[in-house]
């Protein structure tokens, strides 16, 4: 990859892992745009530590909280709300872990074209604009139970289809169910780091199996994606209550046009 390449989708992805935007839609069109190959393995791994370091490091108090509490209630059953939401963070991620041993490969082989990536961006896109707009939005995070965090759980497993958005669709999900939006975001997030330690823990393991691993351009692009996905964390959660979820509803649905345009040419 050149150096333009590394810096460009290292933006994307920093951007767009936390924001309910779908990195994948994006990340598919220099690609379709400049022609630029896929980003590799070795991309994947860095940018999965750049916002895997960004989302602990903006989290650190609740991370080694939580880590404490389920340490405590797990070895001495000392039980707190902390420990009951590190638990429902635990219970919430086994959907994805058996709907990716499960489904990674169909999903590789069958749903990465442009035209799902395109209806997928546009549908959980209006779903989550419902979600904003209708639900009651007065339960905070503290209120979570095993079926709320079983559901969320799941409907993070289906953001394995591209285009769905891991974010997107846990808030949406969590908005449906009564979540202020604050709280949505904030357990959307906390609930993306065992799902990103997982993957990238994944890929790392096939990239050590490389004969040649490139790591200065790992760590420049775990250092951009990072940057810019604390940045993003940041602003959402404070800009959120104030813009809601339209703005990110309003960009997917012209996104997914512009997809489903490019799709129809190229088929043309």
């Amino acid at each position: 990859m050149s150096l333009l390449q590394i810096i460009v989708l290292a933006l994307i992805q920093g951007i767009t892992e936390f924001l309910p935007i779908s990195s994948s839609a994006h990340l598919i069109l220099p690609s379709a745009l400049l022609g630029w190959p896929d980003q590799g393995l070795a991309f994947d791994v860095a940018v999965h530590v750049g916002t895997l370091g960004a989302v602990l490091i903006y989290f650190r108090n609740d991370v080694r909280n939580l880590v404490v509490a389920w340490c405590k209630s797990t070895f001495a059953k000392q039980h707190s709300d902390d420990s009951r939401i590190a638990w429902l963070i635990v219970l919430a991620t086994i959907p994805t872990g058996i709907a990716g041993l499960l489904f990674n490969d169909f999903v590789e082989e069958h749903l990465r074209s442009l035209l799902v990536i395109a209806m997928t961006t546009i549908v959980f896109g209006l779903l989550l604009g419902a979600a904003d707009k209708f639900s009651a939005r007065n339960l905070r995070m503290e209120k979570l139970n095993w079926r709320h965090a079983l559901l969320i759980g799941i409907a993070q497993a289906i953001a394995l289809i591209p285009g769905t958005s891991r974010s997107g669709i846990t808030l949406t999900m969590a908005l449906a169910l009564g979540y202020e939006r604050v709280s949505a975001a904030r357990f959307s997030f906390l609930l993306s780091i065992p799902i990103i330690v997982l993957s990238g823990a994944y890929k790392a393991v096939e990239l050590l199996q490389l004969n040649s691993v490139p790591w200065g351009d790992i760590m420049l692009a775990a250092i951009i994606a990072g940057i810019t996905a604390y940045i993003c964390i940041h602003a959402f959660l404070a800009w959120i209550n104030r813009i809601g979820m339209m703005p990110f509803v309003w960009y997917r649905l012209l996104l997914g046009l512009f997809l489903i345009g490019f799709a129809w040419m190229g088929m043309a």
